[in-house]
């Protein structure tokens, strides 16, 4: 089936409206600091097994064209990026997520800014349960924010989790 580059063009114009109607409704406290768009983005994520996350909530912090990106080890030892919109996080983690518990807290940061744009290394501790005494996973989050002048964004988080080969350094704990 062709489509028309009219058709095309329409198409575009009401997904951008869509997601801009989306980020609209953000919950502004959640958004006016970078303090606040951290640790909303923590507390979407975070909660006990069979608890429901409030996925809207979450799409409400990320810019239009926003990405994930994991740092993964393949079985021969090679590195790659995976990376995922807000909305596929959601497709491939939410439902484990949800099914088993998961926890993430940060325990240290490291911030730079310029202008509107700010990154910051993001460590974090993973658990299932907010009581276990131990996390089974650690590693860092890079974020990379925005502020548009009136919210911050997140533009992307990109992380590796800690391993034997790359513990992480004690400047980020």
């Amino acid at each position: 089936m062709r489509i028309s580059s009219k058709r095309l063009l329409w198409v575009g114009v009401i997904s951008l409206l869509s997601s801009v109607a989306v980020a609209q409704q953000a919950i502004p406290r959640d958004v006016d600091s970078v303090d606040s768009i951290m640790a909303a983005v923590y507390d979407v994520i975070s909660g006990d097994a069979g608890e429901a996350r409030d996925w809207d909530r979450w799409h409400t912090l990320f810019a239009p064209g926003a990405t994930l990106s994991a740092v993964v080890q393949a079985e021969s030892g090679e590195f790659r990026r995976v990376i995922m919109t807000p909305e596929s996080y959601v497709e491939q983690s939410g439902r484990s997520l949800e099914a088993n518990g998961f926890h993430e807290v940060e325990i240290h940061r490291v911030s730079e800014g310029y202008g509107q744009i700010l990154h910051a290394f993001s460590t974090y501790e993973s658990r299932n349960t907010r009581q276990d005494v131990e996390p089974f996973a650690r590693g860092i989050n890079s974020f990379q924010l925005m502020n548009d002048g009136e919210r911050w964004w997140v533009v992307s988080i990109y992380w590796q989790a800690e391993g034997s080969a790359n513990p992480i350094p004690e400047k980020y704990l």
